[in-house]
């Protein structure tokens, strides 16, 4: 009776680590440190897995997706592997294709508040985005710094977001507003109008969606 008492509270125990092992890209090592339940919860974690992936591969979820993402450098600070080591701004700059939104950052003064920021997440609209406003609006934008921080602050959320965040999601935002998010697989849109382009890329303290329009927040 001791025996199978100790068993079922090792298979609970086993499915309580389990959602945290999932969130840390790590279910294998975990569910392999659960002793005499291993055989019972290794089929689960397959299982958990393939429903968090569509292509049932976990690590396939821990990497950029979408079409923009292969016009990014494969070396060097402007690639995946250099912006995951510099905070977002300073990641952002090394960008090409986020030229227009680093020169906003810098006018708005918020590049320091952008790289000392922990755990956030930022959709960055391309160049491309922001060409789709009038030249004279975005100028006027540009030199308005109270309305560039608010339209800036608009595209950044206070905690890191995954793909499966974005499935069906409202989140508040720096600017003090709520932006909303859905989609699935690797197709995302952020309120009902920007598309993901490039999603998924880190940085050393951000989750970057690169998107291809501007978000405009209530004036």
């Amino acid at each position: 009776m001791n025996t199978r008492i100790r068993r079922t509270a090792g298979l609970f125990a086993a499915a309580a680590v389990l959602p945290l092992a999932l969130t840390a890209c790590s279910g294998s090592s975990d569910s392999g440190k659960s002793g005499s339940s291993n055989k019972a919860s290794a089929p689960a974690t397959k299982s958990s897995d393939d429903m968090a992936s569509p292509s049932g591969d976990m690590s396939s979820m821990d990497q950029p997706f979408g079409p923009a993402c292969s016009a990014v450098p494969k070396n060097g600070a402007g690639s995946f592997d250099g912006m995951a080591k510099d905070p977002v701004a300073t990641a952002a700059s090394n960008n090409p294709a986020l030229s227009t939104l680093v020169t906003a950052v810098k006018k708005a003064g918020l590049v320091d508040t952008l790289n000392n920021a922990q755990n956030i997440t930022v959709f960055a609209p391309t160049n491309d985005a922001f060409n789709k406003i009038p030249k004279a609006t975005l100028n006027k934008v540009l030199k308005d710094k109270a309305m560039l921080t608010k339209i800036l602050t608009y595209h950044v959320v206070g905690q890191k977001l995954t793909p499966k965040d974005l499935e069906n999601g409202s989140f508040d935002t720096l600017e003090k507003s709520k932006v909303m998010t859905s989609g699935s697989g690797e197709s995302y849109t952020v309120n009902d109008s920007a598309k993901v382009v490039c999603g998924n890329v880190k940085t050393a303290n951000a989750n970057v969606y690169i998107i291809d329009s501007v978000l405009m927040p209530k004036m």
